[in-house]
């Protein structure tokens, strides 16, 4: 099997979805009388068996990308350096698919636990690329990506000796990262809070201009910083939260709403809060005197 096919055979392996969508992209057709995108709606084997014709379209000059048809467990995050893809990994957030679109320049397809509706796709595809300095321009639920095996035919990777370069499948596990089920209910959470709040805010200019979201306690536990340590997230919260003037209460309530059962019986968990919140305070009142 040459090295085209095998890319794009693993490649599509790897996103796991059943109908992709291709898209055949190039500016300059019109010139020539030519659609600018070629859209086919294929499964996988009409994928593999159009390989040829692909290639074909590719060497006359056609950008080639591929998404899955409809609602899918995938995201995106485009534009991103090795760096980034090394700090995804070391986090919980294993890409499925790593493909090298460009010299330096990376994309990652993260697979999550399950198939996300497309209000909650396109929030996660927006938190990774936020997270991970990927293109938050290129963050939604169905944004195409590039398919490996075929060359990058944009005119400013054109090299001195006339080539372009491929676009490279390196990795493919075609796994779900470790960290899926946290941030898929973290997002889950965050969206049902933004919805709770669309319906009781007032429809006033006031309080449209004036009224400043704070961060809740999911968008610590959302952060890959804490590398999933739950208990230095809930710190870092308390100390926002309480360098804001937001009521101990309050914060008590959102530590609170996570599971602490493995902390003990409901004492326990009480302590536990009690902990965090105290140890906020010394910090905040550490900060505020120097």
């Amino acid at each position: 099997m040459d090295r085209t096919s095998h890319a794009v055979k693993s490649q599509i392996a790897a996103m796991g979805a059943q109908i992709f969508e291709v898209g055949l992209f190039k500016p300059a057709a019109q010139e020539q009388g030519q659609a600018v995108m070629i859209p086919r709606t294929w499964d996988r084997d009409t994928v593999l068996r159009s390989i040829p014709w692909l290639r074909l379209q590719n060497a006359d000059g056609r950008n080639v990308y591929i998404r899955p048809k409809g609602e899918h467990d995938l995201s995106l995050v485009d534009d991103l350096t090795a760096e980034a893809v090394k700090r995804m990994k070391a986090t919980g957030f294993s890409p499925a698919v790593v493909v090298e679109t460009s010299p330096g320049n990376f994309q990652a397809w993260l697979k999550h636990p399950r198939q996300l509706p497309r209000e909650l796709s396109t929030m996660a595809a927006r938190r990774l690329a936020e997270d991970f300095g990927g293109d938050r321009g290129a963050a939604d639920w169905r944004h195409f990506g590039r398919l490996s095996g075929l060359t990058n035919r944009k005119p400013k990777y054109l090299s001195e000796t006339g080539l372009f370069p491929y676009v490279r499948l390196i990795e493919a596990s075609g796994a779900p990262y470790p960290a899926g089920e946290r941030f898929v209910a973290a997002i889950a959470a965050r969206h049902e809070m933004d919805q709770n709040e669309k319906r009781h805010s007032r429809p006033t200019h006031s309080a449209t201009t004036n009224r400043t979201r704070l961060k809740s306690v999911d968008d610590f536990r959302l952060n890959p910083r804490y590398g999933g340590d739950a208990t230095r997230e809930d710190l870092a919260f308390a100390v926002y939260a309480l360098a804001r003037g937001v009521d101990i209460t309050q914060i008590a309530a959102a530590l609170s709403r996570r599971d602490l059962s493995h902390k003990g019986n409901d004492q326990r968990q009480s302590q536990y809060v009690a902990r965090t919140i105290s140890k906020a305070i010394s910090i905040v009142g550490d900060k505020s005197r120097c």
